[in-house]
């Protein structure tokens, strides 16, 4: 077994440890080790993943208004959903030869600006009843949901999963009926809560609780009813004292909500996440085993450094952001979709995609390297269509001249084969991706690395009806 090594990220300069348990999983997908640290190789791969930046642009194929997550002024090919999808284009249409005189990024990003980007990552089935979401899939009248799957009656939300009749909720999974609740698993008819909680019904304002019925302000309760502010009543009490709050109206809810953040104060703060785990580390970790530095993740095992993970099982996966299993031997990825296996260095991929390297918008297809929204199709070079003998061949010249002629990035980065897609190079700029919110640069420290940079326009709309109105007359507040 290989020993563990300390190495030196070449983007910021800072130590990393390469342990034994990695150096195996590289030689098993066939890269060599990364030469930037883990963290550095988060923000470079979600430079290029923009969950809730929307525009209105206009479609370059059927030409009507659409919304997009690429702003009007980018020069890049969109396609809305319904049009990505058709069988009014053809990915082969911008095929293109390799280019042994110039470095592989170069060409690759050549032909991210040219062949059709999805203006919305929303998947087919949901474009009929839930058009205005983003990052999602298997969706039925649902409204601005991020990031989210298999839901229905939902709207403003992130990290939706499984659910019905939500609103103004994130990190919640198989609820219903519920109203500005964060991070939740199985829970219905409930408004306000935080932290962690898991099997419970009629509650509001509640952190960090599990298995609980009718409480009301309360912190880290385990199978309780009728607690408000940490007393235990009788149920008539509790009906009573509940009565005296009206969260049908906006006023009533916020004067609640103070109410219970005072009192969440004087308790104790969970300071760790997870449930059904073994061996691992990270935070919100559940029904996993054997992975390190995961976060927002369900059902993984044998997986390093995996971020917003929504559905099981995946496995013997390293640096993937946002993925829905079944997954297996996947590397530096975003946006991975169901059945996808054997993957590397891949944006927007997904329906059973294998063997992809270097790739945007592969869907359904395989073997495929260095190709944009090749969907359906099989062993392509820069969308370029090949046999299956000339495919391997010309694949492992390309990866022999990526050594040869690397591509250098404006810090003076040296990308060879096996590190992920620069970040000057994504075609999102840097302030709308999600690396702004984790790694924030000022526009003239971005613009100096040659990352773009998106300016914000002065957006004026006239108030048609007030958040107070809007809020109490939809789903689900009525009924609290």
């Amino acid at each position: 077994m290989p020993k563990s090594e300390v190495r030196t990220c070449q983007n910021c300069k800072k130590d990393f440890k390469i342990e034994p348990e990695d150096f195996e999983f590289y030689a098993k997908i066939k890269v060599p080790p990364p030469t930037f640290c883990p963290q550095c190789r988060f923000q470079r791969r979600i430079s290029l993943f923009n969950i809730v930046a929307l525009y209105k642009r206009q479609c370059d194929l059927c030409k009507k208004d659409c919304v997009s997550m690429f702003a009007p002024n980018l020069k890049y090919t969109i396609y809305c959903p319904k049009c990505w999808f058709s069988d009014d284009w053809d990915p082969r249409d911008f095929g293109r030869d390799y280019d042994f005189t110039r470095p592989f990024f170069e060409q690759y990003s050549e032909l991210l600006r040219k062949a059709p980007l999805q203006g919305l990552s929303l998947g087919n089935e949901s474009m009929e009843s839930s058009p205005y979401n983003n990052h999602a899939v298997h969706l039925k009248n649902c409204y601005l949901l991020f990031e989210s799957m298999e839901n229905e009656n939902c709207a403003y939300g992130f990290f939706v999963i499984q659910s019905y009749n939500v609103l103004d909720c994130s990190l919640i999974v198989s609820s219903n009926n519920c109203y500005d609740v964060m991070n939740a698993y199985r829970v219905s008819n409930s408004a306000g809560c935080r932290g962690q909680l898991t099997e419970s019904i009629d509650c509001f304002f509640l952190r960090d609780s599990d298995n609980c019925q009718n409480c009301f302000g309360g912190a880290n309760l385990k199978n309780k009813q009728y607690v408000m502010f940490g007393q235990q009543l009788t149920k008539e009490e509790y009906q009573q004292e509940r009565a005296k709050y009206d969260l049908g109206s906006y006023k009533g809810y916020l004067a609640a909500q103070r109410k219970a953040e005072e009192f969440w104060n004087t308790q104790t703060v969970k300071a760790h996440y997870e449930g059904m785990t073994q061996d691992c580390s990270g935070n919100y970790i559940f029904q996993s085993k054997n992975c390190k530095e995961c976060y927002e993740v369900i059902g993984v095992e044998n997986c390093k450094y995996m971020f917003m993970n929504l559905a099981p099982p995946q496995n013997d996966s390293y640096d993937i952001s946002a993925s829905a299993g079944p997954l297996e031997l996947l590397y530096e990825g975003n946006v991975v979709g169901q059945g996808c296996s054997s993957c590397k260095f891949i944006k927007d991929i997904g329906v059973g995609a294998s063997n992809i390297e270097y790739s945007n918008g592969s869907w359904s297809g395989s073997n495929q390297f260095g190709c944009v929204s090749a969907r359906r199709m099989s062993y392509c070079i820069l969308n370029k269509q090949y046999d299956e003998e000339s495919f391997n061949e010309l694949k492992t010249k390309i990866k022999k001249h990526m050594d040869e002629m690397p591509y250098v990035d404006k810090r003076r980065n040296i990308y060879k084969y096996g590190e992920f897609f620069p970040i000057e190079l994504s075609p999102l700029p840097y302030n709308d991706s999600l690396a702004s919110i984790f790694f924030p640069l000022e526009k003239a420290e971005a613009l100096a690395s040659n990352y773009g940079w998106q300016e914000r326009e002065d957006n004026k709309h006239s108030v048609t009806l007030d958040a107070a109105s809007m809020i109490t007359s939809m789903m689900p507040m009525k009924a609290f």
